[in-house]
C-alpha cells in the first residue's frame, strides 16, 4: 500500500529555514512503517484567503508561524483543529498562554522556581470609551516604587505579552524604573526580579521530542547569541533544565517552542518560556540549524506515519494533582512531571521510530549541507540580513560554522 502526506507551511517573512525544510523532505524519500505502507511527502506553503468552514483542509499538518498576530489564518487553524483533526504546530487554543502571563502563572503553580513577578497597569491607559468612568469607580492607586522595592533590585520591566526582548529594559534603581515605566505607554507590563550574578543563560529549543540547550549571550548581536560549547552544564542541572522545557510545552500542547532559563550554582529559573515563533534562522542557530531542520521533519514524519492525534484538551488537573503534593519534594515532582511530559511527546516511540524508519536523514543532511544549494541559501540568507560592506566576512563565518558542524555530525555518526 501507498499513502502521500501533503505538509503545509504558514509562514510570514521567513526563507531560509522553510527552504531547508522543503528541500530535506523531498530529498529524504518515502518512509515505510511497520505495515509496510509506503508513506510519500510533499510540502506546501499556506496561502490565505477565504475558507468555507465546512471545507476540508488538504494538508495533513501544519507548521504555523503566522498567526500569532495574524488572526485570519488564526481562526483557520482553530477551523482544522475543531472540525478536522488537523495536527498543527502548534495549538491555536494557548496562544493567550504564549503571552507569557498564563505560562507565568502555570508553572509558578507547578513549583517551578519562576523569578518574583507582578503585572502592574498601563501607564496610559487603553483607550476605550468605558475607561474612565471604570477607572474611577474600580482603579486603586499603588505606589511604583513600594512594588519595586518589595521585589528587590535588580529587576526586569518586559511586556506582559512580549517576544525578540522588544520592550525589556533591566532597572537598578527607582529613576530607571519610572523611566521605563513611562516609556511604557499603553503596553501591559511586568516587573521580574532579575536573577543576579547567574552563571549561565541556557536557551533550550524544543521541537516535539527533541531538545537542544544552548548557552546564550542576549547582550550579543543576533549572530553571536548562540556559542557553540558543548557540555556547559552538569548532568544534573543540563536534566532539569531539559525536564523545564518538554514539561512546558506538555502542559500547553506546545510542540515547537522555546525556553530560556538562568542557572545559578544547582538552581534552574525559568523566565522565558513560551514562544509562537521560535527562531530558527541560519543567521542566528547557525551551527545548530541543522539539527533544528531534521528535528522538525522527523517529528513531522514520525506524527503523519504513525497518526499521532493532535490533543488540545490541556488535561491540567493531571499536572496540579502532583503540584499539590505535600510529601513529594521538588525533585520529586519534576520526575513526575517528566514522566507526563515523556507520555505525552512518546519520547520512546519517537526515538524508535526515527532509528528503524528514518536512519537515512543525517545522511540526507550532511550531503545537503555540503552541496551547492545550501551554499546559494545561506549566501543569499546573509546579503539579506546584513548590510553590504559585512557581507563577504560573514558568508565566511556562516560557512564556517556550518562546516564544523559536518564536520561534527560525521564524527558522531563514524
Amino acid at each position: 500500500m501507498e499513502t502521500r502526506h501533503l505538509l503545509g507551511l504558514l509562514l510570514g517573512t521567513e526563507e531560509d529555514w522553510p527552504t531547508a525544510f522543503e528541500a530535506i523532505v523531498r530529498r529524504l524519500g518515502p518512509v515505510t512503517d511497520a505495515s509496510e505502507t509506503v508513506h510519500h511527502y510533499d510540502v506546501e506553503r499556506v496561502t490565505v484567503e477565504p475558507f468555507n468552514l465546512r471545507q476540508k483542509p488538504r494538508y495533513d499538518l501544519v507548521i504555523d508561524r503566522l498567526a500569532y498576530w495574524y488572526y485570519h489564518p488564526r481562526e483557520w487553524l482553530k477551523k482544522a483543529a475543531l472540525m478536522d483533526d488537523l495536527y498543527l504546530l502548534n495549538s491555536p487554543f494557548t496562544f493567550q498562554s504564549m503571552e507569557k502571563h498564563a505560562a507565568y502563572c502555570a508553572m509558578m503553580r507547578l513549583g517551578l522556581k519562576v523569578p518574583e513577578t507582578v503585572l502592574v497597569p498601563y501607564k496610559n491607559p487603553p483607550d476605550h470609551a468605558k475607561y474612565a468612568f471604570t477607572a474611577q469607580r474600580y482603579n486603586r492607586p499603588f505606589n511604583l516604587d513600594t512594588i519595586a522595592d518589595d521585589i528587590g533590585y535588580p529587576i526586569f520591566m518586559k511586556p506582559y505579552d512580549g517576544g525578540a526582548w522588544v520592550g525589556v529594559t533591566q532597572i537598578r534603581n527607582r529613576e530607571e524604573l519610572h523611566k521605563a515605566y513611562d516609556e511604557s505607554g499603553q503596553r501591559l507590563m511586568h516587573l521580574q526580579k532579575a536573577v543576579a550574578g547567574f552563571d549561565v543563560f541556557a536557551r533550550s529549543l524544543s521541537i516535539g521530542a527533541e531538545t537542544m540547550v544552548m548557552k546564550f549571550d542576549p547582550d550579543e548581536p543576533m549572530h553571536a547569541r548562540y556559542s557553540v560549547t558543548h557540555n556547559f552544564l552538569d548532568a544534573a542541572v543540563g536534566a532539569e533544565v531539559v525536564t523545564i522545557g518538554r514539561l512546558v510545552n506538555a502542559f500547553f500542547r506546545w510542540e515547537f517552542n522555546s525556553c530560556e532559563t538562568l542557572i545559578k550554582g544547582a538552581e534552574v529559573a525559568p523566565i522565558d518560556y513560551a514562544n509562537a515563533c521560535p527562531d530558527v534562522a541560519i543567521t542566528s542557530l547557525h551551527y545548530y540549524f541543522p539539527w533544528a531542520i531534521k528535528a522538525l521533519v522527523k517529528w513531522s514524519v514520525f506524527c503523519t506515519v504513525t497518526g499521532r492525534r493532535p490533543r488540545y484538551d490541556l488535561e491540567t488537573r493531571r499536572y496540579f494533582d502532583i503540584a499539590d503534593r505535600e510529601d513529594l519534594s521538588y525533585g520529586e515532582k519534576l520526575g513526575a512531571y517528566r514522566e507526563l511530559a515523556d507520555n505525552y511527546f512518546e519520547v520512546e516511540r519517537y526515538a524508535d521510530f526515527c532509528a528503524s524508519r528514518l536512519a537515512n536523514i543525517d545522511e540526507v543532511m550532511l550531503e545537503w549541507i555540503e552541496g551547492p544549494d545550501f551554499d546559494r541559501l545561506l549566501v543569499d540568507t546573509v546579503r539579506a540580513t546584513f548590510p553590504a560592506h559585512e557581507h563577504d566576512h560573514f558568508i565566511a563565518h556562516y560557512r564556517g560554522l556550518l562546516a564544523a558542524s559536518a564536520r561534527d555530525d560525521r564524527t558522531r555518526l563514524g
